[in-house]
């Protein structure tokens, strides 16, 4: 009887070794009909063109700085601006009290006035001593007496007509105009406040914005590269005001700095701008972008499409809803697309989302068909 139950327990377990193994095997067969046909987006390779740039961060400069300093010395009389206005070239700025330079210009007019009426009477002196002297009624040493007379008082005409032409230049010092278009700084005077001639502080400064430059520093090994481009033509430069921004202000690069900054491996340049709506404002930061060429017909793909492993670069490309893997050799990137130089043939689909679940071989299901 024992026996017999031994031997029941033992066909028991057996069954149930039988049984089990199937069902599992059953389940995996399942599991496995479920990840054979992975999901995922594809996109499909093409040509565009795409342009070749240099990117880098740049600070905006003023074009020119003046600083607005008296040549005269008195009392500020007048200021015919407001801070922060847009002025032109020659546009009046600042008056000094004139009524000093008035006065002495007058007196200098009046000293001429008084010599010319001694030069011509000395001139007169002369031609009458001359005369006077061929027909021998006056002596030689009266003669030439009349003669450093009369050369004498021409010369003080000369001197007197060189005060006057001073004291004018004095009294347009009096007048300040603006040397240069641009925009105003904070005003650094006031009417009524006292200043003196070639003191050396500025009444105000003055910013030229339009045009507008620049600046930017590159890596020294991109410096070939730029000037070989820029021989056989003016290089566009983009300047974002900001990350969101897809429509640059539009320049042109017109200064690369004569060395190289041996302690950050960079070299300095310049672009200059129109900037006729005012965006770029002088120590504002913008994302610059250099132009160097365009790359007509680049296979281009989505740059997340791209993935690397231990031999570098690949992607996988689906043939025949199984998917392959592709080593490519990629080039630039731009606005999220990358050129693609090699490994890929314009119309194949690439996968760009799913890569993580597949392998080469493994079926696919395109979910964006």
């Amino acid at each position: 009887m024992k026996n017999k139950a031994v031997t029941i327990i033992y066909l028991l377990f057996t069954a149930l070794f039988v049984i089990f193994p199937a069902a599992c095997s059953k389940d995996a067969g399942n599991k496995q009909v479920k990840i054979q046909a992975v999901p995922v987006m594809v996109e499909v390779v093409r040509t565009e063109s795409v342009p070749l740039k240099i990117k880098a961060l740049g600070t905006v400069e003023a074009y020119s700085t003046v600083d607005v300093t008296p040549r005269a010395t008195g009392e500020v009389t007048s200021v015919s601006f407001d801070e922060g206005d847009n002025v032109k070239e020659g546009q009046l700025l600042f008056t000094i009290d004139p009524a000093p330079y008035q006065t002495a210009l007058e007196i200098a007019e009046a000293n001429l006035m008084r010599d010319m009426a001694i030069s011509k009477k000395a001139e007169g002196d002369f031609v009458r001593y001359d005369s006077l002297f061929i027909e021998k009624l006056v002596s030689r040493n009266d003669m030439e007496k009349m003669r450093t007379n009369a050369d004498a008082a021409a010369a003080t005409i000369v001197a007197d007509r060189a005060a006057v032409e001073k004291a004018k230049l004095e009294l347009g010092y009096c007048f300040i105009h603006s040397p240069a278009s641009g925009r105003t700084g904070s005003l650094l005077v006031n009417k009524g406040n006292t200043v003196r001639a070639n003191e050396g502080k500025p009444m105000v400064v003055i910013n030229q914005i339009q045009p507008v430059y620049v600046s930017f520093s590159v890596p020294e090994r991109n410096l070939s590269e730029i000037r070989r481009y820029m021989s056989s033509e003016m290089l566009n430069v983009g300047a974002f005001l900001s990350k969101e921004d897809k429509i640059p202000e539009q320049g042109i690069l017109t200064f690369i700095d004569n060395s190289a900054d041996a302690s950050t491996g960079t070299i300095r340049m310049k672009a200059s701008f129109e900037n006729k709506e005012l965006a770029l404002w002088p120590g504002q930061f913008v994302d610059i972008a250099i132009t160097l060429s365009t790359i007509g017909d680049a296979l281009v793909l989505p740059s997340h499409a791209l993935q690397t492993g231990q031999q570098g670069q690949f992607v996988f490309v689906i043939k025949d809803d199984t998917a392959e893997l592709r080593p490519v050799s990629a080039g630039i990137t731009h606005e999220g697309m990358t050129v693609i130089e090699d490994g890929l043939a314009e119309g194949e689909q690439v996968v760009t989302d799913g890569q993580m679940m597949l392998m080469p071989g493994a079926k696919v299901e395109i979910k964006n068909k």
